[in-house]
């Protein structure tokens, strides 16, 4: 078994977990429930952990986990619509609801 990802925050976890999972890919997340020990053990040992139990899908998974970061673009687009400027993360217009496209 190899660790794939690790992340303070259980819906991030989870979230790269169901993306691996979904490419036939069977894990298990170590560390589920182990916040409440924060203070007897150190913050970072207590952060959930995504496992693969096969090691031949360790590379795989990794890209999964990688890819999932990497999103789209970091840069500011300009709407054709309205020609308002929104943030990257936005598909449709925040001023005009049009579509980035």
């Amino acid at each position: 078994m190899k660790m794939v990802y690790t992340n303070e925050n259980h819906l991030i976890t989870n979230n790269i977990k169901n993306l691996i999972e979904a490419q036939g890919i069977n894990t298990f997340i170590k560390n589920e429930f182990s916040q409440g020990a924060v203070g007897e053990i150190s913050v970072f040992d207590s952060w959930p952990e995504i496992w693969v139990f096969d090691d031949s899908d360790f590379e795989h998974a990794n890209k999964i986990a990688k890819a999932s970061h990497s999103g789209g673009s970091d840069v500011d687009w300009v709407c054709n619509n309205c020609s308002e400027k929104n943030d990257p993360s936005f598909e449709i217009c925040w001023n005009c609801q049009s579509d980035n496209s």
